[in-house]
């Protein structure tokens, strides 16, 4: 038997005892201590012994000590019968464990007494009933929110998708509670609006993965930033084609996004700078760079410190590889623009194969559809049947009810990019994943419609990332 020792006083103090009484093992006594006689209806006397005396005695505490405890709790009223009740102890006992009730800030330089603030406790069960607010646990683990509970909203991103497609690093879906009821992930379930999730794993992720699960439909660029950014360089940019990229990114502006900034480098063309200079606005910000910084430096901090939820960059310069790879390191979607009008586009396209990066990108790819207009079609060239393009095209249709806009699923046995360059104009939306980053040499001969994505390089372009 572990024989623990409570010093105690007032309410709290007897409703400690009280929900000690209602959870006690067999395998412990407890000693419990306070100046009034407390009268606890399920305490069992071969578990509780009561004694009535002020814990602040040191002779009658001491004599209580005599016996080997292995903790003592304390839930006194006062921070002074705190101090005291731990220096008597100190005074018998150098290394017992004190574990004392906190209100008032106190702190020991002692390794074996530990803290608990009252104030801390209250507030953060309070903030378990604000929306929009994640569950930690915080007697699990560390306690630190590497255990988290989220609410999944009718229109969240991660409604309809299978657990299979979600790329959880260093994070997992442990657990679904739907209609009160405990159901156990596997990679076919599919997850559905109010499931309660139980997520693992580092805090820093699981409040990344929070975000992406409230994130609502209909708020793109959100939850990538709220902005829209155009980077141009004018020693690559062609300069009869500015004009006509200006236009187009202040009628995608006008759509999306808080404020466009754009950001010039290697300015060269004085009268050209003057023209870009006059789009200036109260929604629209001219930043001009004169440094001899590398793109990467620019783009990224950019990025970072204006909000950017959406990269809006032209054909050239998308082409070179090196920026390529910074737009992909940045983990924010790229539109790249080509020389068809945009104001005309009537129809975003995706297609379909067995790559599961399709079900991540969907939401994004249904929302700036939504916005701007745009009829979504998917394209099956294969039509293979597998498990896997089952349960995307399955994803597809269900995110179409949610936004109530309708899906065309055409199936052709043809050359994708033959098929496709028939078309007049549209929106390509693809994966953003390293496939794009290899040089088109290397893809030559692939038969991966995402590693071909630029023989379709003269219509507009939507890259969104799959990473969290």
């Amino acid at each position: 038997m572990k024989k623990i020792l409570i010093l105690t006083d007032g309410n709290m103090g007897k409703h400690f005892v009280e929900r000690v009484a209602d959870t006690y093992t067999s395998e412990n006594i407890y000693y419990v201590v306070s100046i009034d006689k407390l009268e606890i209806a399920k305490a069992k006397p071969s578990q509780f012994k009561f004694y009535h005396f002020d814990p602040t005695s040191l002779h009658k505490l001491s004599n209580l000590l005599k016996m080997e405890f292995i903790q003592v709790i304390i839930a006194l009223k006062s921070s002074v019968d705190v101090e005291v009740s731990i220096k008597n102890i100190r005074a018998v006992k150098k290394q017992l464990r004190i574990v004392t009730l906190d209100q008032w800030g106190l702190e020991f330089d002692d390794p074996n007494i530990v803290v608990v603030n009252i104030n801390e406790l209250l507030s953060s069960r309070l903030l378990d009933y604000l929306p929009n607010v994640p569950v930690i646990a915080q007697n699990v683990g560390v306690g630190e929110g590497e255990i988290m509970e989220v609410l999944v909203p009718f229109g969240s991103s991660f409604v309809y998708r299978h657990i299979g497609a979600l790329e959880q690093n260093n994070w997992k879906i442990v657990a679904i509670y739907r209609n009160q009821r405990l159901i156990l992930p596997t990679p076919k379930r599919m997850i559905q609006p109010n499931d309660l999730l139980v997520l693992v794993g580092e805090p820093s992720v699981l409040k990344t993965v929070y975000r992406a699960i409230k994130r609502e439909l209909g708020q793109f660029p959100a939850p990538y930033g709220n902005n829209l950014y155009l980077y141009i360089d004018m020693s690559i940019e062609d300069e009869k084609s500015l004009p006509k990229l200006l236009k187009r990114s202040k009628y995608i502006h006008r759509h999306l996004g808080d404020k466009l900034h754009i950001r010039v480098v290697n300015a060269s063309n004085i009268e050209l700078l003057a023209k870009i200079k006059s789009h200036r606005t109260d929604d629209i910000v001219i930043d001009i760079d004169y440094t001899t910084q590398n793109y990467k430096t620019i783009i990224l901090n950019d990025i970072k410190e204006m909000n950017i939820g959406l990269v809006m960059i032209s054909s050239e310069l998308f082409s070179i590889s090196a920026l390529r790879q910074c737009l992909y390191q940045s983990k924010i979607p790229v539109l790249k623009l080509s020389k068809k009008p945009f104001s005309k586009l009537k129809e975003s396209i995706v297609i379909l194969t067995e790559n599961r990066d399709l079900e991540k990108i969907s939401t994004t790819v249904f929302d700036i559809s939504a916005q701007l207009s745009f009829n979504l079609e998917l394209f099956d060239f294969t039509q293979e049947k597998t498990d896997e393009k089952e349960r995307i095209v399955e994803h597809y249709e269900n995110l179409a009810l949610i936004f109530s806009k309708s899906i065309k699923i055409i199936s052709q046995e043809a050359n994708p990019i033959r098929f496709l360059r028939q078309k007049e104009n549209f929106l390509y939306c693809l994966p953003f994943t390293e496939k794009i980053l290899d040089l088109p040499l290397y893809s030559l001969f692939s038969t991966d419609s995402e590693k071909l994505y630029y023989r379709l390089g003269e219509y507009h372009q939507l890259f969104i990332p799959t990473q969290l």
